[in-house]
Order: C-alpha cells, then sequence, then structure tokens
C-alpha cells in the first residue's frame, strides 16, 4: 500500500472514530509511538488513549517510571497475547466514553491505529470476545466495515488503521531490510543508538559495557572497539560496525531489556543469496522464482522474510505463515507498498513470494 494512501485510511480511522487507541510495542516506545498521529487525534477533537502492548517484556518499574513521566495521557500497559491488563484496558476505554456520553454522545465509536506488528489484530480479538458481529444502529457508519459491540453504548471498529513506515531507516530498525545490504548503516544504526538512549540508556551498558560516552558516534566506535572491527591500523570500521548492531537488533540478540524474545510477530531477516541471484537475473515473476528456489524456500515454523527492491520495485518473500494472505498482509504493512503478483506454496506452513509497487 503506498505511503498517501495508508495515511488517507488512517485520517479516515481518525474521523471515524469517538475514542482513538494508539497501539504501541512497549519494548519500542519512541520508535512505535506516532506524533503524527496524536496530533491528527487532537486536531479532530477526539479522544486519545495509548496502549502499551507486549508489557509482559518489560519490567514493571520502568512501565511505572514511563506512565509517570507522561501523566498528560491516559497510558494502559497490557499484553494482548498474555491476557493481562486487558481487564483495565476495558475499564479504561469505559472511563473515556462515560466523559464523551456526558458531553451528550449517544453512541461511541473506538478506533485501533498503529504501526505494523504492535498487535493491533490481538487487541481486537481480546476486546471482541464472544461477542456478535454486526451493524450498528450508529449516524455516519460506513459500510462494509463491521463494528462490534463492547457494551449497550460502546461499540469497536473491527478493521484497524494500519501507520505506514514513512523513512527507509526505520524500515532498516525494523528488520525490514538486512543489516548486511545497506549501502550505509551507520545512519540507521547512530539512529537506532538515539533512541536507546532516550528510552533505557542503560541497555548500552549492560550489553556492552558502555558506561562513558559523549554522542552516538562514540557509542558506535567502542562497540567496534569490544567487538574487534577494525581496519588495518586499528582503526574502527563504522560501517562494519553499524552492520553488527543492525544485525543483533533485528535479530532480537539486543533488546532494551536484555531480553531475547522472538515470539509473536517478529521474524527472522533471510534469503539473501536467493535475492542476489533473482536480482542478477532479474527475475521479477513469482512463478519463475518458486519453480527455481522452491526447495530452498521450503517454509518452515519460523517467520523468514526477505525483502529486495530491484528496479523500481520490490521482490519480498515471506514464508512461516499459517495461511498466504496472512503473509501478503505482513509484507504489505512491513514495506508500506502493495502487492500486485504473488505466489503461494507450502504444506502446513505457508510461504509467499511478492511483487509490490
Amino acid at each position: 500500500m503506498k505511503q498517501k494512501k495508508a495515511w488517507r485510511i488512517v485520517r479516515e480511522a481518525i474521523k471515524e472514530g469517538d475514542i482513538i487507541v494508539e497501539v504501541v510495542d512497549a519494548r519500542d516506545p519512541i520508535g512505535t509511538r506516532n506524533p503524527k498521529v496524536e496530533k491528527l487525534v487532537q486536531e479532530e477533537g477526539k479522544k486519545l488513549l495509548i496502549v502499551m502492548n507486549k508489557a509482559d517484556l518489560v519490567p514493571k518499574k520502568w512501565a511505572e517510571e514511563y506512565k509517570q513521566k507522561n501523566q498528560n495521557l491516559p497510558i494502559v500497559f497490557i499484553s494482548a497475547r498474555e491476557r493481562k491488563g486487558t481487564g483495565i484496558l476495558r475499564k479504561e476505554i469505559k472511563k473515556i466514553a462515560k466523559e464523551l456520553f456526558n458531553e451528550g454522545k449517544e453512541k461511541v465509536k473506538v478506533v485501533l491505529v498503529g504501526y505494523p506488528n504492535v498487535g493491533k489484530s490481538t487487541i481486537i480479538n481480546v476486546l471482541k470476545g464472544k461477542h456478535a458481529v454486526g451493524t450498528a444502529p450508529i449516524p455516519g457508519y460506513t459500510k462494509g466495515k463491521q463494528l462490534i459491540k463492547l457494551s449497550k453504548r460502546i461499540w469497536l471498529l473491527d478493521s484497524p488503521g494500519v501507520v505506514p513506515i514513512d523513512e527507509f531507516e526505520e524500515l532498516v530498525i525494523r528488520g525490514g531490510f538486512p543489516a548486511d545490504k545497506i549501502e550505509d548503516p551507520v545512519k540507521p544504526a547512530l539512529r537506532l543508538i538515539r533512541r536507546i538512549l532516550e528510552t533505557r540508556k542503560e541497555a548500552i551498558t549492560e550489553k556492552y559495557g558502555i558506561d562513558k560516552f559523549e554522542d552516538e558516534e562514540q557509542i558506535l566506535e567502542a562497540i567496534g572497539k569490544r567487538k574487534g572491527l577494525l581496519r588495518k591500523g586499528g582503526e574502527v570500521d563504522l560501517e562494519e560496525t553499524a552492520r553488527y548492531l543492525l544485525r543483533e537488533w533485528q535479530t532480537g540478540k539486543f533488546t532494551l531489556f536484555g531480553k531475547e524474545e522472538k515470539r509473536g510477530e517478529s521474524f527472522i531477516g533471510d534469503f539473501e543469496e536467493i535475492l542476489d541471484e533473482i536480482e542478477r537475473e532479474f527475475l521479477i515473476d513469482p512463478r519463475r522464482i518458486l519453480w527455481k528456489y522452491e526447495d530452498q524456500l521450503w517454509p518452515r515454523k519460523e517467520r523468514r522474510v526477505g525483502i529486495r527492491e530491484i528496479e523500481g520495485v520490490i521482490v519480498g518473500i515471506a514464508t512461516g505463515f499459517k495461511k498466504c494472505p496472512s503473509a501478503i498482509r505482513f509484507l504489505e504493512e512491513l514495506t508500506g507498498k502493495k502487492v500486485i503478483a504473488s505466489e503461494c506454496f507450502g504444506g502446513k506452513w505457508k510461504g509467499v513470494i511478492a511483487i509490490l509497487e
């Protein structure tokens, strides 16, 4: 899906809702909260609720400190997958809805927005529970969308707004492009370090033993020295160090809280050698790619993803999904592009080869 269209959908979702729930990954709040979304919510005069999902992967003390620093906004920490804190989320939605009822609202619509892979769909399913889905008697209800009845006067839109990843550096940090194939890895690496310093700088000390530094580049140099990533003459190879750091982050070997967590919606970057050959031979037909590489691409349980831009289009490979449409959606959300051709394959676990533009 192209960026302009993706943002249009997000704006429509915000206009349609009364309470906008911005879903954030608790492990990376700076990277997954979006100021543009929050500004749009404010401009539309809607109520905003920040939901920090995957909170089971961060220390409770840190979560409490984050809430303390952001007292101007309602924030709820939950783990949708573990069904923790979801009762508190329901209470917070009802509390905000009550304010709107007191202002004269008859019905209240709740809409979820957020970046790809922060857990929006999981939260919708948790809130949905066993409630029936159906058309709601609400003025301005959009035809073709489903509303879930949370209570007599509160409805949830079963169609989240997916915030696109606008910048290449951000896509790199999220694992959308493998670190080893980035021409200039230093910029995204410095951006990642800056984010870590703003969120939880202790992570740098815990992982690399670095406690004295003045800026991001000094930290990158110190990491290179500690890992022995040097050029002839003893000078730190900044590019190779940047690739190493990004690889560690993309694979989950380095996280803000020291947990090597790879559950749920994360994935492993893969298929680089195959993508090299595809690029050399300019193969942009999913069927031909599958015919040539099917044995090497056969899906296993873990999610594996490879993405490469070739002559103005993107070739995406995603395996380890239960259904092919899920793999297609994953590639579209990850790249912010639209699939124009695809080929599904696999047995119990599925894979997709897709061309996106």
